[in-house]
């Protein structure tokens, strides 16, 4: 499944995520930090849906309310609502 998720208040401004089931497979950010998103791109893919919720969900960015691992967190969840409705 092919997802895109608008981010709020951070560097990056899309994060588009592809899943297999509860398998990330990719994981893309536009903008932001490229070698910080890259890495955590390559760190996520193959891991379930939850782990990663799980791992990422309250990370903040310095005084920032959120981060873009937190950002793909709530994208997760997103996605994860939408396909048990």
């Amino acid at each position: 499944m092919q997802y895109t998720y608008k981010t709020h208040g951070t560097c990056s401004s899309q994060i588009n995520i592809e899943t297999d089931g509860d398998i990330i497979r990719s994981v893309e950010f536009e903008g932001g930090c490229d070698g910080n998103l890259n890495g955590i791109s390559k760190l996520v893919t193959g891991l379930t849906v939850k782990d990663v919720i799980d791992r990422l969900s309250g990370i903040r960015c310095g005084r920032k309310s959120t981060s873009c691992p937190d950002q793909l967190s709530k994208a997760l969840l997103e996605l994860s609502e939408s396909v048990s409705d």
